[in-house]
């Protein structure tokens, strides 16, 4: 029996061969993707993805409103709107607190106060009371990152943290991903057991962070008085433009706030399809994260943020054409690619631009900055939607995306050029 050139026992060794060749591959490319991280990484890594498998409140707080308290969506949207307020006042108050005390207690707080706030949310019936309540919780959340932020840029070289920070972004959408999945069989009447799973997740965290993560804060920096660092902060133009560009494209990505779940329930689909469409979201981020990263890490970063921003206004403009879960989808796909392209270059470029001794306050204004896009989405949407309709909010989504993209693109310049010089005068390692 003839047996055909390349086959058999003669190709076995080559086959061997080839298929070692193909594992060292793969373990290359794990490495490049995973590998030289600070073990103190990987366990803020693991608490952030812990505490998102039940981070529910600020999510659900408006369809809890409505449903359970009896608000329409402009009362709403101003409750839900001092959730983000509260993280807009505590942000730079945290990154003060990460400069001075470190991002070890800081962290800690966050989780405590956070988890009882939420309890009390979950439990408190006077509307007053949920006023009170939603802005202490959202400036609970709110304080963890300034500090998680900065103690990454303390133990991660510059040169892999966009790597770092997409993997910390993709960590919080897997915990996300799960917990909307969950989440998507549990109806309206019951979002009071998120919310309680949202405090537990808290707690546990703060136990590994207590346990497992040291004080990161560099030991032999001068740190500069309360006042002064925020000034400094707010002097550098450059710094201070990037902020305010992101603020802008952050209102309209945190439109899934109030105006999303709303406009979704206007069209039958309650919290469940909602559920269905930010698990869809954070999956996609989850899956794309890994792939896209790698491609993009040598574009510039002020052109990866103005492509975000046109996915976003992209995205959600397509809300107005549509009625069906299968559309919003659509749409979602959109932006959850502006996620993955545009946020972990956003916060590569602040620990770059941010000096070693006020390095917490620059992450403070940068939490601030969410803090308050979570603010303002919800009372704009909210009010957009109550007096013009939901279609004249969707378009206007697409008119600020476009703006902004070309703000983005025009400060490409000054930025490397900041970033160029403080690097030069602080070395590599800062």
């Amino acid at each position: 029996m003839d047996v055909p050139v390349g086959t058999g026992c003669h190709d076995a060794p080559r086959r061997f061969h080839d298929g070692l060749a193909s594992l060292r591959s793969l373990n290359d490319r794990l490495r490049a993707a995973f590998g030289g991280l600070s073990p103190v990484f990987w366990v803020l890594w693991f608490s952030l993805l812990v505490n998102r498998l039940a981070s529910f409140v600020g999510i659900f707080l408006a369809l809890y409103l409505r449903e359970q308290h009896g608000f329409d969506e402009a009362r709403a949207g101003w409750v839900v709107g001092l959730w983000g307020l509260g993280g807009t006042i505590s942000a730079p108050i945290a990154g003060a607190l990460t400069d001075r005390v470190g991002r070890r207690a800081t962290m800690l707080g966050a989780f405590v106060f956070g988890a009882l706030s939420v309890i009390a949310i979950a439990f408190a019936d006077d509307p007053a009371l949920l006023v009170v309540l939603a802005f202490i919780g959202g400036a609970a959340q709110q304080s963890f990152f300034p500090a998680s932020n900065a103690a990454i840029a303390d133990v991660v070289s510059p040169e892999d943290r966009p790597r770092a920070y997409g993997h910390f972004y993709w960590a919080m959408n897997l915990g996300l991903a799960v917990g909307f999945f969950i989440a998507g069989f549990v109806p309206s009447r019951y979002l009071f057991w998120l919310f309680l799973a949202d405090a537990g997740t808290s707690l546990l965290c703060a136990g590994l962070v207590a346990w497992k993560v040291p004080e990161t804060r560099p030991a032999l920096v001068e740190h500069e008085p309360f006042l002064r660092g925020f000034t400094r902060v707010l002097r550098d133009r450059v710094f201070v433009g990037f902020a305010v560009l992101h603020l802008l494209a952050l209102v309209v990505f945190t439109q899934f706030q109030l105006a999303l779940p709303l406009d979704m329930a206007n069209h039958g689909l309650g919290s469940q399809g909602f559920s269905w469409v930010m698990a869809f979201n954070c999956i996609g981020v989850v899956l794309l994260q890994p792939w896209l990263t790698p491609l993009l890490r040598r574009v510039d970063p002020s052109r990866l943020l103005a492509v975000s921003v046109s996915l976003f206004g992209l995205g959600y403009s397509l809300n107005a054409l549509v009625s069906t879960l299968p559309m919003y989808l659509v749409g979602a796909a959109f932006w959850t690619v502006g996620e993955v392209v545009g946020f972990p270059a956003a916060s590569a470029l602040v620990a770059d631009l941010a000096p070693v001794a006020v390095r917490g306050r620059y992450q403070g204004v940068f939490s601030m900055v969410w803090g308050l896009a979570l603010g303002l989405s919800p009372i704009v949407g909210g009010q957009v939607m109550y007096r013009l309709g939901a279609p004249a909010l969707w378009w206007g989504c697409l008119a600020v995306g476009g703006v902004v993209a070309a703000g983005h693109v025009l400060s490409a310049r000054s930025r490397r050029e900041r970033t160029a010089a403080l690097a030069a005068e602080v070395g590599p390692d800062r």
